[in-house]
C-alpha cells in the first residue's frame, strides 16, 4: 500500500490558498478514482482505494502544515508503513506556477511541512510531488503569500495543473518513479 499525503491547512479560509495545493490534488485523485475521504482519524481526513492498479491510502492531514509529520507518523504506526511507501504532494515556491517536479528523496528545501514529516519519520527517504506556486511579488513575505488564494490567472489555469498532477501520480503508481520523473521533470 502507498500512503499519498497532500499537504495543506484545514479550514475554509485556506481552501483555495496556494499552500493547499496538496489538498486539492488529493481531492481530485479521490474523485477520479471513487475514493471517499470519509475517515476522520490519525489527525486527518482520509480514505483507501485503488489508483492505477495500486492500493492507496489518500490523506489530508488536519494538523496544519507545520505539524504534518504528526499525522504521517500515526499512519505509519497504524498501517505498519515505511518511508519508501510515502508520497507527499506539496506546494513549492522555487518552481514557477503550475510546474510539477517529482523528487525521490532529499532534504526539506525550506518547506516546514516536509521538515515536520522528515523529523517524525526519521529522514527524507520518501517521494515528493512538488507543485510550483511561484514566488511572491516584491513586498510580500513568503509566509503571507502561501496562505493567500490563487490570483485570477492562476485560478484560471488551476484545473489544467490538477489534471497534470493527477496524471503524474497515476504514472508514478503504474510505471514507477523514473517514468513519472521523465514525464514531469523536464522543462517545457
Amino acid at each position: 500500500m502507498e500512503l499519498i499525503v497532500g499537504l495543506g491547512n484545514p479550514g475554509r479560509e485556506y481552501t483555495l490558498s496556494r499552500h493547499n495545493i496538496g489538498f486539492l490534488v488529493i481531492d481530485r485523485l479521490a474523485h477520479a478514482h471513487g475514493i471517499a475521504l470519509k475517515e476522520r482519524k490519525h489527525k486527518s481526513r482520509w480514505g483507501t482505494g485503488e489508483v492505477s492498479g495500486q492500493r492507496v491510502l489518500l490523506a489530508k492531514p488536519h494538523t496544519y502544515m507545520n505539524l504534518s509529520g504528526e499525522a504521517v507518523k500515526l499512519f505509519f504506526k497504524a498501517f505498519a508503513l515505511a518511508s519508501h511507501q510515502l508520497i507527499v504532494i506539496h506546494d513549492d515556491l522555487d518552481l514557477s506556477f503550475g510546474r510539477i517536479k517529482i523528487k525521490e528523496k532529499g532534504g526539506n528545501g525550506g518547506h516546514k511541512g516536509i521538515q515536520s514529516i522528515m523529523s517524525c519519520v526519521g529522514g527524507g527517504n520518501f517521494t515528493r510531488v512538488r507543485i510550483g506556486i511561484g514566488r511572491p511579488f516584491e513586498g510580500i513575505e513568503a509566509t503571507e503569500y502561501v496562505v493567500q488564494p490563487f490570483d485570477e490567472s492562476q485560478r484560471y489555469a488551476l484545473d489544467e495543473v490538477m489534471v497534470r498532477a493527477q496524471a503524474a501520480l497515476e504514472t508514478l503508481l503504474r510505471s514507477g518513479i523514473h517514468a513519472a520523473m521523465n514525464q514531469c521533470n523536464r522543462k517545457k
